[in-house]
């Protein structure tokens, strides 16, 4: 099976490639930006008809598309996750190679959800941000297409390669800091907000599987339980050896929390606050219903979200 994977090079595309290029069965070609690709080509600029005549002649059996942005404004979130989807879409359809797409969408597409509700796939999508709205609309294209199309929603991808400047890296990158100057006391805000997180190998068996299958429409991806982030700052702490205290400076009043082992230092309050909101415009819970993963792909979590913050760490404590 001939594969066209685009966006080989970004957090979860690397994953993707890994994963297939571990199946003997599959035919790997990278489509990207960047000079390691194997052909270039920039979705957001270039036209569906230079797309049609590359697909025709590599007539792959399925086009992976992981590419797009995850920050930025409204308009190159739009020219990057919408009008390149487009550009896929449109060259799909011109072509005679017949090719099933995949297409990589987000738990934001869904917008904020009742606390304590699992999202399915029937939900009516809300985003409340930019980036939400980029994705939806290039859910409904592809959805609208004709095309033999599957559109999965991951929700928060964890693990290694997680980038420096996402919620969960720039914790590990906090917490980093803290150990290095060896401060007692590390003051965090934003940690009230409950996600679901889920590995980004997981992520990519989840690709791998809608590859191979005959489904069709929306499929959650995520590991069906949401934790709020103070609890995962106290894990990352643990797995790090950190034994000062985390103080979240908007939690519940009450004593610090003590996530490590041993006592704390006393040292002066100089440790400036470090934020981290959620900018996906999902408010204070997000949490998937993947029953439809389950039945329609055989996929389910298996990597636990301790591990996934470990290899976080790991990544983060090489720059100490």
């Amino acid at each position: 099976m001939r594969v066209l994977l685009i966006g080989a090079n970004g957090y979860l595309g690397r994953f993707v490639a890994d994963r297939l290029l571990a199946d003997p069965a599959v035919q790997l070609t990278a489509l990207g930006r960047g000079d390691d690709a194997d052909v270039r080509f920039d979705l957001a600029s270039g036209s569906p008809g230079a797309l049609t005549r590359f697909l025709d002649a590599v007539h792959p059996g399925v086009v992976i598309n992981c590419a797009g942005a995850i920050r930025g404004g409204a308009r190159e979130l739009t020219r990057h996750n919408t009008v390149a989807v487009a550009t896929v879409c449109e060259a799909l359809r011109r072509s005679g190679c017949g090719a099933r797409l995949v297409q990589i969408g987000c738990g934001a597409e869904y917008g904020p959800s009742q606390p304590g509700s699992s999202t399915a796939e029937d939900a009516v999508p809300r985003p409340g941000g930019p980036y939400g709205v980029s994705k939806l609309a290039a859910t409904e294209l592809v959805l609208g297409s004709g095309l033999d199309a599957v559109v999965l929603r991951v929700f928060s991808p964890a693990g290694p390669g997680t980038p420096a400047g996402s919620p969960l890296g720039r914790l590990a990158e906090a917490l980093r800091r803290a150990m290095q100057a060896g401060d007692g006391e590390l003051k965090l805000g934003g940690l009230g907000v409950q996600r679901d997180f889920i590995d980004v190998r997981d992520v990519a068996r989840a690709v791998h599987a809608a590859s191979l299958s005959a489904a069709q429409g929306v499929i959650n991806i995520g590991s069906g339980r949401a934790v709020r982030l103070r609890d995962v700052a106290g894990i990352l702490a643990r797995v790090a050896g950190y034994s000062g205290n985390l103080h979240e400076l908007d939690g519940p009043p009450g004593p610090p929390v003590r996530p490590g082992i041993g006592h704390p230092r006393h040292e002066p309050d100089h440790a400036a606050p470090v934020a981290h909101p959620y900018p996906d415009g999902c408010g204070s819970w997000q949490q998937a219903d993947v029953r439809t993963a389950r039945d329609r792909l055989g996929w389910r979590p298996r990597i636990n979200l301790e591990e996934s913050l470990a290899d976080i760490w790991m990544e983060a404590a090489c720059r100490i």
